[in-house]
C-alpha cells in the first residue's frame, strides 16, 4: 500500500519491485525516451520522488560513466527502498533487454546471411543512420554553446577520425581540459553552507569490486587469461569505465577494435547490431553484448558457438552493467553535494563537448557502410531523409521510425 509521506507516495516493496519489471519490457527510445518515461511515471504519476531528488539524481547519473538511464533507474531503487531497491530496479530493468538481444543474435547467427535478412538490414540501416544524427543534432543544441565547446567536437572528432586516437585518451583530455577550465574561472559566489559530508562506503566499494571482476578473474584460472573469455572481461570493463555519452560515444572505440584489431565480428554485423539494440527495449549500451556473443560465436573453442557465444554476452553484458551498480551506490549518499558542483559541472560541460565530436565521427562511419559502392544510394538517401525529418520535425519515437523502415525493408525483400 502506498503511504503518504511529505507529499510523496512511498511504494511498498512488492509496488516498486513490479513497476520495475515493467519498466525492463517497455523502454524503448533510447536514454532520451527512457529518461522521460522515468520522470512521467515517478514525479508526475506516481509521486514516488519530488522533482528535486529526479533532477539530483539525473545530474549525478550524467557525471558518471555508463548508461544514465540505467544509472538513474538504480538511484531511483536506491532513494525508494535503499540497497536492495537499487540492485532490483537496476537488474529488472536490463534484463529483459539482455534475454531479448541474445535470442535476437542467436537468430541473426542462423538466418542473417539469407539474401531476404539482408535485404531487410539494408533498408534498416539508413533510419539507425538517421537515429544518430538525430541524437547528435539534439546533443548538439543543447550543448554546444559557444566557440569552445564547438572547437571541442571538431577536435575529437578530428582525433578520433583522421588520427585513430583511442576514445580513453579524448576522455582523459577532455577531463583535463575541464578542471583546467574551472581553475581559470572567474571565482563563484559564495556558496550556502555545506550539508555535512557523509562517509565513503568502503563496503559497498570492495564488494562491488569484487563482483564485478569475479567472473573476469574465474574466467582467467579456468580458461587462461590470453582466452577469448580474458579479453573480452579485461577490454569491455576498460570500455564501461570511459562510456561517457552512452553507446553512441564508445561505439567507434568499440567497433574499431572487436573489428579490425581483434577480429570478433565483421563491420557490417556490428552495424546490423546496432540496428537490433534500437529496435529492443533496454539501455542501448546492450548493443556490446552483440559484439561478445559473435565473439565468443566465430572463435568457439573449447566449448562450441553457442556456449561461448552465450558465456561472451553474458561476461560482456556483466562487466558493462555491473558498474553503474558500484558508482550509483557508492555515490548515491553524495549526490546532494556532487549535483551542483561547479568543477564537476566544468568537466561535464567539456567531456560531453568532446563525446558529441566522437559521435559524429560514429555518424561518418555509418555513413561509408549505408552509402557503399555497391548499395542502392538513392533509396537509402530517402530513408534516411524520411526517417531523420520524422525524428526531428515530427518527434517520432525511434521503435516507430525503426518499424517504419522495417515495413520497408520486409516489401523490397518480397519483392
Amino acid at each position: 500500500m502506498r503511504q503518504p509521506c511529505q507529499d510523496k507516495a512511498v511504494p511498498d516493496w512488492k509496488e516498486a519491485r513490479r513497476f520495475f519489471a515493467r519498466l525492463g519490457w517497455v523502454s524503448f527510445g533510447g536514454p532520451a525516451g527512457q529518461i522521460a518515461i522515468l520522470r512521467e511515471e515517478l514525479v508526475e504519476r506516481r509521486r514516488w520522488l519530488t522533482p528535486h531528488e529526479f533532477s539530483a539524481g539525473l545530474n549525478f547519473s550524467m557525471l558518471l560513466p555508463g548508461p544514465e538511464a540505467h544509472q538513474l533507474v538504480i538511484y531511483s531503487g536506491w532513494k525508494l527502498h535503499g540497497l536492495r531497491g537499487a540492485i532490483a530496479a537496476g537488474a529488472l530493468f536490463v534484463l529483459p533487454a539482455m534475454l531479448l538481444l541474445w535470442a535476437a543474435a542467436g537468430l541473426y547467427t542462423m538466418f542473417g546471411q539469407l539474401d531476404g535478412v539482408q535485404t531487410l538490414f539494408a533498408t534498416v540501416r539508413p533510419a539507425v543512420l538517421a537515429i544518430i544524427l538525430a541524437a547528435l543534432v539534439r546533443m548538439a543544441r543543447h550543448h554546444l554553446a559557444g566557440l569552445r565547446a564547438w572547437l571541442l567536437a571538431a577536435a575529437a572528432f578530428a582525433a578520433i577520425y583522421f588520427f585513430q586516437v583511442p576514445f580513453p585518451w579524448i576522455v582523459l583530455a577532455a577531463v583535463g581540459l575541464g578542471a583546467a577550465k574551472h581553475l581559470t574561472a572567474p571565482p563563484a559566489p559564495a556558496a550556502t553552507p555545506a550539508t555535512p559530508r557523509p562517509p565513503i562506503p568502503w563496503r559497498i566499494l570492495g564488494l562491488g569490486l569484487l563482483a564485478w571482476f569475479a567472473p573476469v578473474l574465474l574466467a582467467g584460472l579456468v580458461f587462461g587469461w590470453d582466452s577469448l573469455l580474458a579479453s573480452l572481461g579485461f577490454f569491455f570493463s576498460k570500455v564501461a569505465v570511459v562510456t561517457f555519452g552512452g553507446a553512441y560515444a564508445v561505439l567507434p572505440y568499440v567497433a574499431d577494435h572487436a573489428v579490425n584489431h581483434a577480429g570478433w565480428l565483421s563491420s557490417e554485423a556490428m552495424k546490423d547490431g546496432l540496428a537490433l539494440a534500437e529496435s529492443l527495449p533496454g539501455p542501448l549500451v546492450k548493443v556490446l553484448q552483440f559484439a561478445g556473443f559473435f565473439a565468443g560465436w566465430n572463435n568457439p573453442a573449447p566449448l562450441g558457438p553457442w556456449a561461448m557465444a552465450t558465456l561472451g554476452a553474458f561476461l560482456t553484458s556483466w562487466v558493462t552493467f555491473v558498474p553503474s551498480f558500484l558508482l550509483i551506490l557508492a555515490g548515491a549518499p553524495f549526490v546532494e553535494l556532487l549535483a551542483e558542483n561547479p568543477r564537476a559541472r566544468m568537466v561535464l560541460d567539456t567531456v560531453t563537448a568532446a563525446v558529441i565530436g566522437v559521435i559524429a565521427s560514429l555518424a561518418v562511419w555509418f555513413a561509408a557502410g549505408v552509402f557503399g559502392p555497391d548499395q542502392p544510394s538513392v533509396l537509402h538517401a530517402v530513408i534516411a531523409g524520411v526517417s531523420l525529418w520524422l525524428l526531428v520535425g515530427r518527434q517520432w519515437s525511434i521503435p516507430a521510425v525503426v518499424g517504419l523502415a522495417g515495413a520497408a525493408g520486409l516489401l523490397r525483400a518480397i519483392w
